[in-house]
């Protein structure tokens, strides 16, 4: 399960969608996520599927990647859509006791499923595409007009890199801890919910002690190199936009316009 988690991880190879600016990744992140609420048929959804998969053929990464990144959801996944089946009022299809499936809640079940489904996957392939550094300077970049209301913009995105960086180290320190823990005699499988919970002691400790370890190693790192903030800071390589990424803004519009015209219409 552990290594189910692909959130940033990233997935070298070349590919046009990994040459463009961090600023049009984000940008079209934010707009697919949008797209995906505005999105009110199954039309709608078909072309956004449609839209994420052309995508992904694209950068080159494998389907099994983004797959594999939805086994760290699924809890999350079926409570939603059993939350929606059993508690949307409508139309009843069956009445098990006082558990009630209708109709309207099979469909906006389904409609919350591939909603999670597909915001994961959109997630997960920008930074299957972007490195965690080429994120932080497009997210400082595009933020950059906060600073004007002393929004410590630098310090953001410093903060979301570093997480970012420390999910897939933190993950495999997580799997280094359990098999250690288990070939000593440690049972994580078995029990009721208390003895999973008490199991989970030996491998907790260890990992926050870890944890605190590499992030005071971080600390002294940056402190020995003179970081002080983003302030008075220069970039090695600037970002600038190509003619691809206005390319990409037009087909991301593009796209937007149409599932707000068959919202409008439908």
């Amino acid at each position: 399960m552990l290594r189910d988690i692909t959130l940033g991880q990233y997935y070298p190879v070349e590919s046009p969608i990994h040459r463009l600016d961090p600023r049009t990744k984000l940008a079209g992140t934010l707009i697919f996520i949008v797209s995906l609420f505005l999105a009110n048929s199954w039309l709608g959804y078909l072309i956004a599927a449609v839209f994420l998969f052309t995508c992904i053929q694209i950068s080159g990464v494998p389907l099994g990647y983004m797959v594999k990144g939805l086994r760290a959801i699924i809890f999350i996944l079926l409570f939603s859509v059993g939350f929606n089946i059993f508690l949307t009022p409508g139309e009843i299809l069956v009445q098990l006791g006082f558990l009630k499936v209708t109709k309207e809640g099979l469909i906006q079940a389904g409609y919350m499923a591939i909603r999670l489904i597909f915001l994961i996957m959109g997630s997960s392939l920008m930074t299957f595409t972007t490195t965690p550094t080429s994120l932080t300077d497009g997210m400082e970049r595009g933020l950059r007009f906060l600073n004007v209301i002393h929004v410590p913009v630098h310090e953001i995105a410093m903060i979301m890199s570093i997480a970012l960086r420390f999910i897939p180290i933190l993950t495999e320190e997580t799997d280094k801890i359990m098999k250690a823990q288990m070939a000593r005699g440690a049972d994580f499988e078995t029990g009721g919910i208390v003895k999973k919970a008490k199991a989970m002691i030996p491998l907790l400790v260890p990992l926050f002690i870890s944890a605190f370890r590499r992030a005071t190693d971080l600390a002294m790192a940056m402190e020995a190199r003179c970081y002080h903030g983003g302030k008075g800071r220069t970039k090695m390589f600037p970002l600038t936009y190509a003619g691809r990424d206005y390319r990409a803004y037009a087909i991301l519009f593009l796209y937007l316009a149409v599932l707000i015209a068959l919202r409008v219409l439908l």
